[in-house]
């Protein structure tokens, strides 16, 4: 399933800092970078669960905020991408 994250962290803070490396690195690890603050993450439900309540561990839900887009299976219709940085194929090979 395909599902799109987006995170405002604040940075006002030391810790609020801190939160927003560690919600990144959280997010890098299972899913696409694809704007500043959001990442596309093409995965099962378990795993999506398991990454959604590490997110939600990091953040300080008084000052932090956090969506989820839900795209499910048939998410290559409801993607558009105009403008630089051109799409990538998250079904495609991956290279590490």
């Amino acid at each position: 399933m395909m599902v799109v994250i987006s995170y405002d962290v604040s940075t006002e803070t030391t810790d609020g800092k801190r939160r927003l490396r560690k919600v990144a690195k959280a997010c890098e690890a299972h899913a696409q970078r694809v704007q500043n603050s959001v990442f596309e993450a093409n995965l099962d439900y378990s795993t999506f669960l398991k990454l959604k309540e590490e997110l939600l561990k990091i953040m300080d839900k008084d000052s932090d905020s956090m969506r989820f887009y839900y795209l499910g299976n048939h998410w290559k219709r409801r993607i558009e991408h105009i403008g630089v940085k051109s799409g990538y194929d998250p079904e495609g090979t991956i290279i590490i």
